[in-house]
């Protein structure tokens, strides 16, 4: 590639060129006579000088209105600069543009579609195996993928753990990664080389007495939690050891063989011929680490497998070996423009969820065999584990918050949506190594209003909820009432409505409602206020409940609906979307999804029988579809579980604009469960049934 030629339009103009590897050396030297060349750039130094030219900052190369900052790097490394200094370019009319040519700071329009993209398939991959001799495989990215955004992430996960213990290293991460930058110039350092290089330049105060031997055994352990295989890629490794291949597995990286090996056991990869680590040779791909594979193999067929387009295509062929690119995870989000997510990348929460998504919906790299290049989903698993998980774990998070911060004795999750709410509380409380005391509220807007109406108004009231069905029916399904004078003609509207059957409704509310105390008697309420959950809702539930008990009820809803119509009511309701928010986001547009999932197994009780047990209605719900919404939620758990156990503490940030990114995904991609969308979204109390097809 000619450079000069590449970016003449840039010639006699001013550039800094971003990169200290020896790759920039030889950069430079084709750029020197055309190109003003203010200096070089680094994330990570400002000063000194290489190659024959300084190291300036970024704040220099502004003021001296440089038109192109050149970046010298591998793909991966550029997205991370331009995710850094993309901004500044953008602001200043700087040209970010890599050593290949590709503008950086050019965006890429979001879709949810690979079309005319050209991909890999299984059978092409399978057919490139079976004609070669050896075989070899890339580790990272291409069969195993980290559950966060960026690689460089795993400094800042040490730095937290690290601050946890109570050591701050002041600029930890920056002063990490430049030592690996630092060493990597001219050798493959290990992980402890890498520490022992950078506590060298820090104060015997700020090390706090911990050893690069402890460091290095830190960041191993996060990152080894952080790593997954990707299964179809790793059947395929298994296929090509059981056809009698060779199979090596070669990878850049600071972990040395021993470390590999379990992480390929973590895979389920127990038989391959050898590990090449370049840490271990003190080489690396580009330096020369396939030359050492050559070397212990002899003549033969080559066959190399990865994603890095240097490092696992360019430098292979450079060495004879034939290539098959894989793309990474990362690689897919970028084709898609990202999906959305785009401007939420900023905390390392953020990017731990966009990992773990990127990490499950691209865990296979075989994106391009299904018609049309559409991204599917094709469990309900998988739609609660992507869609669903990331807000309703915000929401557990923020209530967690709430009943700490107030004080809360009594914490009850009213049923059915409580059902799954209440499981993961549980399980943050396991982390923070906290007894679990909530109650899951046995309760239902129908149960409420049938043990609290107390008047006339009151019935009034669930009279103007309108009701899609009959008198007689109404009657039936909102009090358990079964009138013989209503005529199954009679419409719910009619003139006098519930109310000509006042004195029935109130007899039998006070009959419900001892039955109904005898239910809360059990519960042991301690004094104080009762945290009391309710998912989407008006408060019509906490306005009844709260005549059942002493206690003052606090609501804590995703939601809180048509606030203005229940403002006369009394109720103390706290919502994780505040009122002025609630037109505008997601939730408000899909709740009636998430209704369907988060639920209970059991029917929804009606009423409580003189011994305080419930009393449910009849279950209109076929075993497919409560088995399809219990998949949803093991989904959404296992994701909770992952997130609570993967994030730092002080990192578990609640994102609300992020969650509906998410959310809004259940609109764009192709879900093909088809248990999934047979779902009907029901509302026995207003008597609506909705095929959940109808809300997508």
């Amino acid at each position: 590639m000619d450079i000069a030629k590449c970016f003449a339009d840039y010639n006699g103009k001013k550039i800094a060129v971003y990169g200290l590897s020896t790759e920039t050396e030889k950069a430079l030297k084709d750029l020197a006579s055309d190109f003003d060349i203010l200096g070089l750039l680094d994330g990570f130094r400002e000063s000194g000088s290489l190659y024959g030219y300084p190291i300036i900052s970024l704040d220099y190369a502004v003021k001296r209105r440089a038109e192109l900052i050149l970046v010298v790097a591998r793909p991966g490394s550029c997205r991370t600069i331009a995710r850094r200094i993309g901004a500044i370019c953008r602001e200043n009319n700087i040209a970010l543009i890599d050593i290949r040519g590709k503008n950086l700071l050019e965006d890429t329009k979001v879709t949810y579609v690979f079309s005319g993209i050209s991909g890999n398939t299984k059978a092409e991959l399978r057919e490139k195996i079976d004609a070669a001799d050896i075989v070899s495989f890339d580790l990272f990215d291409t069969l195993v993928m980290r559950q966060t955004l960026f690689p460089e992430d795993i400094a800042e996960y040490v730095d937290n753990r690290l601050r946890e213990d109570g050591i701050l290293i002041p600029d930890f991460e920056k002063k990490r990664i430049e030592s690996e930058k630092e060493l990597s110039k001219d050798a493959a350092p290990a992980l402890t080389e890498i520490y022992e290089n950078m506590l060298a330049k820090i104060n015997e105060d700020d090390r706090k007495g911990i050893t690069a031997d402890q460091l290095a055994d830190l960041e191993w352990e996060i990152d080894y939690a952080l790593i997954i295989p990707r299964e179809d890629v790793c059947e395929i490794f298994k296929q090509a050891v059981a056809s009698g291949k060779k199979v090596y597995l070669v990878s850049d990286t600071y972990y040395r063989k021993e470390q590999l090996h379990h992480i390929l056991r973590k895979c389920g990869i127990i038989e391959y011929t050898d590990i090449l680590s370049s840490s271990d040779y003190g080489i690396s791909k580009v330096q020369g680490l396939y030359e050492v594979l050559k070397n212990l193999t002899g003549d033969a067929r080559f066959l190399h497998i990865g994603d890095d387009i240097v490092a696992d295509i360019e430098s292979a062929q450079k060495y004879g070996l034939e290539t098959y690119r894989l793309y990474s995870g990362q690689d897919l989000l970028e084709m898609t423009g990202n999906m959305g997510f785009s401007g939420n990348m900023d905390s390392l929460s953020d990017r731990l969820k966009i990992g773990m998504f990127v990490s499950k919906i691209f865990n296979s790299p075989f994106q391009f065999e299904s018609d049309g290049g559409q991204i599917e989903v094709a469990d309900a698993y998988d739609v609660g584990y992507l869609i669903c998980a990331p807000m309703i774990s915000d929401f557990v998070l923020w209530f967690y918050e709430q009943v700490k911060q107030q004080k809360f004795r009594n914490i009850w999750f009213s049923a059915r949506d409580g059902y799954l709410i209440q499981k993961m509380y549980s399980e943050l409380l396991k982390t923070k190594a906290q007894n679990d005391d909530s109650v899951y509220f046995m309760t239902s807007r129908t149960a409420a209003i049938r043990a609290g109406i107390r008047n006339e108004a009151d019935i009034r009231y669930v009279d103007d909820m309108h009701f899609s069905g009959s008198l007689k029916q109404n009657l039936k399904d909102r009090f358990g009432i079964d009138a013989d004078d209503v005529s199954s003609k009679d419409r719910a509207d009619d003139e006098g409505g519930l109310l000509r059957y006042k004195k029935t409704i109130m007899e039998r509310s006070k009959v419900i409602y001892r039955n109904y105390q005898t239910y809360i008697n059990r519960l042991c309420v301690k004094d104080g206020d009762v945290a009391f959950f309710d998912f989407v809702a008006k408060g019509t539930s906490q306005m009844y409940i709260q005549r059942l008990v002493h206690n003052q009820l606090k609501g804590f809803y995703f939601l809180r609906l048509e606030a203005d119509h229940t403002l006369d009511k009394g109720l103390d309701i706290q919502s994780f979307y505040r009122n002025e928010e609630s037109n505008l986001c997601a939730i408000y547009d899909d709740y009636y999804i998430f209704e369907t999932l988060l639920t209970a197994p059991h029917p929804s009780v009606q009423e409580f029988d003189e011994y305080g047990q419930p009393v449910y209605a009849p279950e209109t719900r076929s075993e497919r579809d409560i088995c399809c919404f219990k998949r949803a939620q093991e989904g959404i758990l296992d994701y909770f579980k992952t997130y609570i156990n993967l994030c730092p503490k002080t990192e578990k940030i609640i994102n609300r604009k992020l969650d509906e990114v998410f959310l809004k995904l259940i609109h764009e991609i192709k879900i093909t469960d088809s248990d999934f969308l047979n779902l009907v979204v029901e509302d026995p109390f207003f008597n609506r049934m909705t095929n959940i097809t109808d809300v997508l």
